[in-house]
């Protein structure tokens, strides 16, 4: 992982056998990082996404061991009990051009990821509700 900061823009590249959602996480506790919005593409050989059932307040999770290009990498960075806390979702295309997408809990990079977070100046907490059964964006 390597990354510069412009002002309030952090250029994130990762690098083969980087795993997203831990240099992410590395890269918030080091630099601080309380609040901000994630873009990113790249590509990954594995990838583990998920959907949450609203209805059974579930959540429900695969994992695809393939080459994929990462099309699209959004999200954002929050805390939750003073801990960073990311909501990344992402669309992933494989050799046909078929994407898989879903909350991502994991992806490892085969190549490359290029990610770009504008920090927000500011903090807001996520709380769990029990109606919904997520952590919510806490103002």
């Amino acid at each position: 992982m390597e990354y510069r900061i412009f002002d309030q823009t952090v250029v994130l590249r990762l690098e083969k056998g980087d795993e997203v959602i831990e240099a992410i996480t590395e890269l918030c506790k080091k630099e601080d990082i309380k609040l901000g919005s994630i873009l990113g593409l790249g590509a990954a050989n594995y990838v583990t996404v998920g959907l949450f059932k609203i209805d059974e307040k579930k959540y429900y999770s695969n994992t695809f061991e393939e080459d994929f290009e990462i099309t699209n990498l959004t999200g954002n960075i929050s805390r939750m009990n003073g801990e960073v806390y990311l909501h990344i979702h992402g669309t992933f295309a494989n050799i046909q051009g078929i994407c898989i997408g879903g909350h991502l809990n994991k992806a490892i990079i085969s190549a490359t990821s290029e990610i770009i977070i504008n920090i927000i100046n500011g903090e807001v907490d996520r709380e769990f509700s029990d109606e919904i059964g997520l952590n919510l964006i806490k103002f």
